[in-house]
């Protein structure tokens, strides 16, 4: 049980236990701070613990998809594939709790459901779902990005005789659907990932798509041991590699522009990028994100491949995306299109006839009822803000963050909030965050912060906080800078269209990792700038 004893309290309180809570409670410890971790699941891992779905895999290659903060811990895990799955990145997780002795700081299963700060004595109180209470002099909000699932709201959802899951809050005994009808409704990446796998198990699938995704395959394998070899025997290049690129993967980008390349050119070099995989297909040309002219001929290349792949040309025009590509986060995957060529998967376009309704017995479209055993909602998650906006949060003055940020989430650097001093959030919206590599990401921001935590100590500071002119700045900043891509054209779950009601506001920076980095170590090298620190 936690207890509010003052000879007990805390100098940091961390929620969550994933990658950031992790490396955030590894690095206070070696500060010297009093800090402990509260983690809603029974284990460590933070997203990697509750999405379990069949087929759940890291889209950054392995190798990169790693802390980098001891050079020991990079030497001695071996990864096993290019593209890393669930069970093995949790495994990963629970080695780093394990080698640096973390768990003892970690009280699982507390889930925090309200914390508020005190003026008086400037510091945080977080109460529990169970009732009990930790104070801290601050608190970091490490509650992750993608982790708050989101289910909507269809009518007769409850009503459903079958069984019902969520990609995002997984059976940790897993499902096996042989022998099953099963639904999969959305199309995003978990679905993406897990419709293949599902199809090969059950006796019939059905896909409902509302929207196609553009999608790029994996081409995942086994890693060649001479890579491995040459990545660990200069692991630094590597890392300083991936820290000058805007997406903080490390990859040769082309430096010409799509609007003057010939056909061939072209041609050739969206087959090499396809033939490669993954994330870095948008490196083919230097403006798909800047000309809508150049983004078409790459897009219209991906729709050529999944009219090559697909056999029946009615279903192969419905996946056909007709947005941006880029403008959702691109998709990588194993087999996706072909599973549209076996007998028993049945794809659905509900984007002009919406879900009418669950029934008892399945879905009903169109006064279509299909009948299914099982219905798994691969609908997203209310990202960037969601995790947040789940713990009542307040600031000075009784301020709800729910309140604040009921137009839009508004912070200074993705890392702090006016009217809540001493409360720090891990890549927080209005930082790069799901726009990169997340590792590197996350720990550029565990260092940020803990580093401010080290100086206000050297100077007997112990209060801090974003100015709301700094958070204006920084807000209107990251709107005009979202602005200049076409990364902001369409609805996705950058702008909070998947979730009903909420607001429409581009939530993570677009500006790239380097010069955020900048930014932040100009403002820490100008004693805080924008930020109100005091005694």
């Amino acid at each position: 049980m936690l207890q509010a004893d003052p000879a007990t309290d805390l100098d940091v309180v961390i929620v969550g236990a994933g990658f950031a809570g992790l490396y955030m409670l590894h690095r206070l410890r070696g500060m010297g701070f009093r800090a402990t971790v509260l983690e809603a699941g029974s284990g460590v891992g933070g997203t990697w613990y509750w999405n379990r779905y069949p087929g759940a895999r890291c889209d950054i290659e392995s190798i990169q998809y790693s802390y980098q903060f001891d050079d020991a811990l990079q030497q001695e895990w071996e990864w096993s594939e290019r593209y890393a799955t669930q069970p093995e990145i949790l495994a990963y997780a629970e080695h780093v709790a394990d080698r640096f002795d973390l768990r003892r700081d970690i009280r699982f299963d507390t889930r925090v459901s309200k914390a508020t700060y005190d003026e008086a004595g400037h510091r945080w109180t977080l109460e529990t779902e169970a009732g009990d209470r930790v104070t801290a002099t601050f608190c970091v909000m490490a509650t992750g990005c993608l982790s708050s699932s989101n289910t909507p709201d269809f009518p007769g959802r409850d009503s459903f005789r079958g069984a019902t899951y969520h990609t995002g809050n997984w059976p940790h005994e897993g499902v096996d659907f042989t022998g099953k009808r099963v639904a999969v409704i959305g199309t995003g990446s978990s679905a993406i990932q897990s419709i293949p796998l599902i199809a090969e198990q059950a006796a019939h699938l059905t896909v409902f798509q509302r929207t196609p995704n553009y999608t790029i395959p994996a081409h995942n394998a086994p890693l060649d041991p001479e890579r491995v070899r040459a990545v660990k025997a200069d692991y630094p290049a590597l890392r300083a590699w991936g820290k000058r690129m805007v997406n903080g993967i490390a990859f040769h980008p082309n430096v010409h522009p799509a609007k003057e390349a010939s056909p061939e050119e072209l041609k050739r070099e969206y087959e090499k990028r396809w033939a490669e995989g993954g994330l870095t297909f948008m490196g083919a040309f230097n403006d798909l994100m800047l000309d809508e002219a150049a983004n078409a001929t790459a897009a219209e290349f991906v729709r050529g491949k999944i009219r090559e792949i697909v056999k029946d040309p009615e279903t192969a025009e419905k996946l056909c995306p007709t947005n941006v590509i880029g403008c959702k986060r691109l998709c990588v995957d194993t087999g996706y299109y072909a599973t549209y060529n076996r007998p028993n998967v049945t794809l659905v376009d509900i984007s002009g006839s919406p879900i009418e309704a669950i029934t008892p017995n399945g879905v009903k479209v169109g006064g279509i009822e299909y009948a299914v055993d099982a219905i798994v909602y691969a609908t997203g998650f209310d990202a960037m803000t969601g995790a947040l906006l789940k713990v009542d949060i307040r600031g000075k003055g009784g301020l709800r963050l729910r309140d604040k940020w009921k137009e839009g989430p508004r912070s200074y650097l993705g890392l702090a909030i006016a009217g809540f001093p001493n409360l720090f959030t891990v890549t927080g919206p209005g930082s790069p965050s799901v726009l990169t590599n997340m590792l590197p990401t996350i720990e550029q921001h565990v260092e940020w912060i803990t580093d401010c935590f080290g100086w206000l100590r050297e100077h007997g500071q112990d209060r801090i906080e974003a100015s709301a002119a700094a958070e204006d700045a920084w807000v209107g900043h990251n709107a005009e800078v979202a602005g200049t891509t076409l990364r902001s054209t369409c609805s996705s779950w950058y702008v909070g269209a998947n979730v009903p009601g909420k607001p429409r506001v581009f939530m993570p920076y677009i500006g790239g990792f380097p010069a955020y980095v900048a930014r932040c170590d100009e403002v820490a090298a100008n004693g805080y700038e924008g930020f109100a620190v005091g005694a």
